[in-house]
């Protein structure tokens, strides 16, 4: 029996399209009405795609290039369509995905589950949809669970119908003991298998989840923030050379904002503009959760923008302030804490957590506000800073003191 089988190549723009912006080419084959689609890994001008061709405008080397594999494409996907069809095989979408990746239904595996979906989420990190880091994370449990397999199986693999409560038991005690993962790192790891494993429930390609009855629960952190006299050393330390000095801005600045260091390094002038008390705000949108923001500009803030206004960096790559790799800053932030005699690591974490707690809530601002500014989805987490107050506490209950005076 044939059925209706169609491939099709198409544009996607990333988030923050611009007109001079390459768009990624993607594939779509639709079979019986239901669809798939992947990146071909090309990219492309919108202005030089043939929408009805679905190809590439040109007759460059590099354009000539990209058409021809864009061709051996389609002739490879038909190719495909048509085995199934001779074959008498099912002619649905999973089954056609299956024998085009070269996977038997019976021979998934768990690192067959973890580079599929490593592969989907890498597409979704070049449109935009997700943070490199939350791609490099998933990458990491994949080298996790090869060396684990290797390591308690002595195989290359496990497929997906030996996996049982044990193996995520056997997993657990791996990162404990031979990585040295706490407890919170280690469940971090299981949170994400859980993730890809519930993705396998959903295809049917497991028929039961082994990360049913397990409570994934993380032991509280100490979130270590700077005390007023802290900030107050860092701001009016003699710094002697440059380096150090951009770097002590950029922690102020992130201390005295509570935007993170992706934040602070995309932050352009034109994010700042006049708010509804007439004073320069900060509105942008968090680069992990893309939630708007909008941060009033307090004084130290303001000072720190205008004291890099004219610096030839910011104004050619259009950029508020002059910031280094996120790996060099956290090593100049060590010698700027030996420097003003602060025992703690300091870092953008410490910045965002002075900025929630030193800042602003120990200052009387509602946490609902500072929850907002953080860009916090969850009022819940911006309590987790609340927690650790207790002069704030302290300060609260003291005019409840002098009532009850005996």
């Amino acid at each position: 029996m044939k059925t209706n089988f169609n491939v099709l190549f198409f544009l996607k723009k990333p988030k923050n399209y611009q007109s001079q912006s390459l768009c990624f080419i993607y594939w779509r084959i639709t079979l019986g009405g239901k669809r798939w689609e992947r990146p071909t890994g090309k990219k492309t001008a919108a202005e030089n795609w043939n929408v009805h061709a679905g190809r590439i405008f040109g007759k460059t080397q590099q354009v000539k290039t990209i058409n021809a594999f864009l061709e051996n494409l389609r002739t490879k996907l038909y190719s495909v369509y048509d085995e199934l069809r001779m074959e008498g095989s099912n002619l649905d979408i999973l089954a056609l995905k299956h024998r085009y990746l070269g996977i038997k239904e019976a021979e998934y595996t768990i690192l067959d589950a973890v580079k599929m979906h490593n592969e989907k989420m890498q597409a979704l990190v070049e449109n935009g949809e997700y943070a490199i880091g939350t791609l490099k994370r998933f990458q990491v449990l994949d080298r996790h669970i090869q060396q684990f397999v290797k390591h308690t199986y002595n195989q290359s693999d496990v497929t997906l119908n030996d996996i049982e409560q044990t193996f995520v038991d056997d997993f657990e005690f791996y990162l404990r003991s031979v990585k040295s993962n706490d407890i919170n790192t280690s469940n971090k790891h299981l949170k994400n298998l859980k993730k890809i494993i519930l993705t396998c429930l959903r295809y049917k390609w497991i028929d039961q989840n082994p990360f049913d009855g397990r409570k994934l629960q993380s032991k509280p952190v100490n979130r270590t923030f700077l005390t007023a006299d802290e900030l107050k050393r860092i701001t009016e330390k003699e710094l002697t050379t440059q380096r150090l000095i951009q770097v002590r801005d950029f922690f102020l600045f992130s201390c005295y904002t509570g935007l993170s260091y992706a934040d602070v390094h995309k932050l352009r002038l034109s994010d700042i503009s006049t708010g509804v008390d007439g004073g320069k705000w900060i509105f942008t949108n968090r680069q992990k959760t893309d939630s708007r923001v909008a941060v009033p500009l307090l004084p130290v803030a303001r000072s720190i923008l205008a004291k890099y206004a004219d610096n030839p960096w910011c104004q050619t790559n259009n950029r508020a302030l002059p910031i280094s790799s996120n790996q060099k800053m956290n090593e100049y932030l060590v010698e700027i804490a030996a420097l003003c005699g602060i025992n703690k690591t300091l870092g953008n974490r410490v910045a965002k957590r002075t900025f929630a707690t030193t800042v602003t809530l120990m200052n009387g601002v509602p946490i609902e506000s500072v929850s907002k500014m953080l860009g916090h989805s969850s009022i819940r987490t911006t309590q987790l800073y609340a927690k650790v107050l207790d002069k704030k506490v302290s300060d609260d209950m003291a005019p409840l003191m002098e009532k009850f005076v005996i």
